[in-house]
């Protein structure tokens, strides 16, 4: 049997402001050629279809014409809800789709909905466990001891009932110990979410949703397949696409990543503000991309923010990196200063601040400053 896994979606997401609704239809299309291309025997979708519990209009319009298109090609789909969803309003009309083979988790009520789908080497069982959290699993198990969210997950397995002599598929939202954040995604203090990855061993495969970055949490059949764009410039260098997974008559068979071209990518730009302006420098470079610059110059550069953004256009941050940004922490006692003029003390806060003392044409403006504010007393 041959399946794509795909999760975190995101419909309706916005960075700084900026709709991603072009750049989702963008990539769908993508998504749909691959589909049509690798004809599996289903799409997995593990959570967080959109990215609000309430989405927009324009956020279901996008998820209502991708699974429509899915439907067509007559490939059964299998979607549980993410901390993102609220599984009550992604649920809706359900029952109506199952009729078109698209299977969507319902709120978790103590069970774990399984469907079953069939290969040339029999049965595969798909359970659909939506995201949890230790109290909502309480209490349907209250006899139960329930600490953690391994605890959560534990339970909520040990509840479906799983043949382990058969093939079986999990599909999971959940964060598994040790696997690595991007800064789109929502973190609990502390690792608090952590789910050990021991908890899922016995499947067969193990579809996470969650985490942006593909990567693989304790073993190669338990896999986040990442988010299918990026969402913040911690994600970088981070490889989208999907995965094409495989079993064969004895369990898990083989992964593998099919790449994902956004209409933007994400970059970041390091350097000085003129060189920056220079068009040697960007007239090879994407200007659609979606930037973020940090500016070494060691003055800040009036309105750099709206100037640099005239020729890249989708510029969402800038930050500098100089000396002045470089905190030392450094601590000067009262005494050490209490013999000091007003200027000195100043020069002396001016470096603890920006990591570097006034220049020449500051401190003149400052004693300027000074004997204005004493003439005035």
């Amino acid at each position: 049997m041959k399946f794509i896994h795909l999760s975190d979606l995101h419909f309706g997401k916005k960075i700084k402001e900026n709709s991603l609704q072009e750049d989702h239809l963008f990539i769908l299309k993508e998504i749909i050629e691959i589909i049509k291309d690798e004809k599996p025997d289903a799409v997995l979708i593990s959570g967080d279809v959109y990215d609000r519990s309430l989405p927009s209009v324009e956020a279901v319009t996008l998820f209502d014409d991708f699974i429509t298109k899915l439907s067509l090609m007559k490939i059964p789909v299998l979607i549980i809800s993410g901390n993102h969803d609220s599984a009550e309003r992604l649920t809706f009309a359900s029952r109506l789709l199952k009729n078109n083979r698209i299977f969507i988790s319902r709120k978790y009520d103590g069970k774990a909905e399984c469907v079953v789908l069939n290969d040339e080497y029999g049965e595969v069982n798909f359970y659909l466990l939506p995201f949890i959290k230790p109290a909502i699993v309480q209490q349907f198990y209250p006899d139960d001891k329930i600490e953690s969210y391994t605890d959560a997950v534990r339970t909520a397995i040990k509840n479906m009932n799983v043949d382990f002599s058969k093939r079986n598929v999990l599909l999971s939202h959940q964060f598994v110990t040790g696997s690595q954040r991007s800064d789109s995604e929502e973190l609990s203090v502390g690792g608090l979410d952590n789910v050990d990855s021991e908890v899922f061993k016995d499947f067969d495969y193990v579809a996470l949703g969650h985490l942006h970055g593909p990567q693989t949490a304790g073993s190669e059949k338990i896999r986040y397949c990442g988010s299918p764009l990026k969402f913040s410039f911690s994600e970088v260098n981070q490889k989208k696409g999907l995965l094409v997974v495989e079993l064969d008559e004895n369990g898990f068979k083989s992964c593998r990543a099919v790449p994902l071209v956004p209409m933007r990518d994400m970059r970041k730009i390091t350097g000085k503000y003129d060189e920056l302006l220079l068009k040697k420098n960007y007239e090879n470079m994407n200007l659609e991309n979606f930037i973020h610059i940090t500016l070494t110059d060691e003055d800040e550069i009036p309105d750099a923010f709206y100037k640099l953004r005239t020729i890249y256009k989708n510029l969402l941050t800038l930050e500098y990196d100089n000396l002045r940004t470089k905190s030392d922490s450094r601590f000067i006692p009262a005494d050490s200063i209490k013999n000091l003029s007003p200027l000195e003390r100043f020069d002396c806060l001016y470096e603890m601040q920006n990591n570097c003392p006034m220049n020449d044409e500051q401190k003149v403006f400052l004693e300027k400053l000074i004997e204005s504010i004493w003439e005035e007393e």
